[in-house]
């Protein structure tokens, strides 16, 4: 039974948990080796992967589990599995495939250092005869891990992407800035069989109510210079746009899993497979629903506004100079990325611990001059909403963009639990 520990909520923020000591005893597996090798992962992944930074988080914790796992056997492996010997260590090897997956995947002396520094640490505090087997298990886990992945298109080459200008569909926000993510619809899922499997509908047709409603909201409260819109909403759309932070989206949601997971005291495996489950699923909800916008090709709200004479609906007026809050990003708008990443770690953190209504709280690091920002929260699914909503506050999407993503990635993340990481 998990235990709800709801009144003490801890403060997210980025840590390294220094390894226990060493004992004469043979201790049990640690958990926190998992927290550790996420926070490795948090503060060594390059930052020109951007949004594709999940990727990494998604590799180690994929490889932690299945190593972790094959020692202990409590669950169906996620790609791996491998047999070993009842005396081998899950936490060594769960912290060789970290490791080893790492090393693999981030380039240069530096990286490998700190990588090599903390195995080592880690290690030192496992009877040796028992690392040893763990180790043995961790490095031949990363390996296949690393094999499955080397081709899967998530960074390949870009993919020309343009369409005619007729009203309703994408244009660049920024003449001769090309679009962006465009190999992502040929890239490899984590979890689902197809990259199209959860595909949102189409969204509304231009000369609907609807279209019309969500057209006129994001034009009212994501201008530029909005009356209406809140200094907190301001500020929202820019601490989940990394405007006035350090820490992404990726770093708060698995941040939020950190926090989740001690509050809990899940065990070794437990937490290894909670990780996997939230970054596996972020990872394909990007897939899926950037696959959707070039899909579907819509324009965004400045291209929407500016343009409005144009779409035949009568309840949208133009406004030829209106610009958004955010920087418009280089891809059509349908469906929403960011509100599908929130819906997907929310869900995934709600179905991994059987409950939605957690109390915790998320600090935002800030960058340069800006101060730190600490929210509180009773719920995954308001941390995932109020991510949604930021993008309309930021004026570069419309509510139905975020909906639809919402619905699909609550679809990825029952899929996932469905057939991965079973109990056996």
């Amino acid at each position: 039974m998990l235990k709800r520990r709801l009144a003490a909520a801890a403060c997210v923020g980025i840590m390294l948990l220094l390894p226990a000591q060493p004992s004469a005893a043979a201790a049990p597996a640690n958990p926190d080796v998992v927290i550790e090798w996420n926070q490795l992962a948090q503060s060594t992944v390059p930052g020109s992967a951007g949004p594709l930074a999940v990727r990494y988080f998604t590799m180690v914790h994929i490889a932690m589990f299945d190593a972790s796992n094959a020692i202990e056997r409590r669950y169906t492996p996620f790609k791996v599995g491998a047999k070993s010997s009842a005396g081998a260590s899950p936490e060594a090897a769960a912290a060789q495939a970290a490791h080893d997956v790492l090393v693999a995947l981030v380039p240069g002396d530096g990286p490998k250092a700190i990588y090599d520094a903390a195995l080592a640490a880690r290690l030192a505090t496992i009877p040796p005869g028992q690392a040893a087997q763990g180790v043995a298990i961790g490095a031949h886990v990363a390996k296949r891990v690393i094999a499955w992945r080397a081709n899967d298109g998530i960074f390949g080459p870009a993919v020309p992407y343009s369409l005619p200008v007729i009203p309703g569909l994408w244009q660049p926000a920024a003449p001769g800035v090309p679009p962006g993510l465009t190999q992502l619809p040929g890239a490899t899922p984590f979890t689902l069989r197809s990259i199209t499997q959860f595909l949102v509908p189409r969204f509304p047709e231009l000369n609907t109510a609807r279209y019309a409603t969500d057209f006129e909201e994001v034009k009212t409260i994501g201008k530029s210079d909005s009356a209406i819109r809140t200094p907190t909403e301001t500020q929202t759309a820019q601490l989940f746009a990394g405007v006035i932070t350090s820490t992404n989206i990726f770093m708060m949601w698995n941040n939020v899993a950190r926090d989740v997971t001690l509050s809990e005291d899940l065990d070794l495996v437990d937490s290894a497979r909670l990780f996997a489950f939230v970054n596996a699923t972020m990872m394909d909800s990007l897939l899926s629903t950037q696959t959707g916008k070039f899909i579907y090709g819509l324009w965004r709200p400045i291209t929407a506004i500016r343009n409005a004479g144009a779409d035949e609906n009568p309840g949208t007026a133009e406004d030829p100079t209106w610009s958004p809050l955010l920087g418009t990003p280089p891809y059509p708008t349908y469906p929403g990325n960011m509100a599908g990443l929130g819906a997907c770690a929310a869900k995934s953190l709600e179905y991994g611990l059987e409950a939605d209504d957690f109390a915790f709280s998320v600090t935002w690091v800030g960058s340069g001059s800006n101060p730190n920002v600490t929210r509180n929260y009773t719920s995954f699914s308001q941390l995932a909403q109020e991510e949604a909503d930021s993008r309309i506050y930021g004026g570069i999407h419309f509510r139905f963009d975020n909906e639809a993503s919402q619905a699909s990635c609550a679809k990825i993340v029952e899929h996932a639990y469905g057939r991965l990481m079973r109990p056996r």
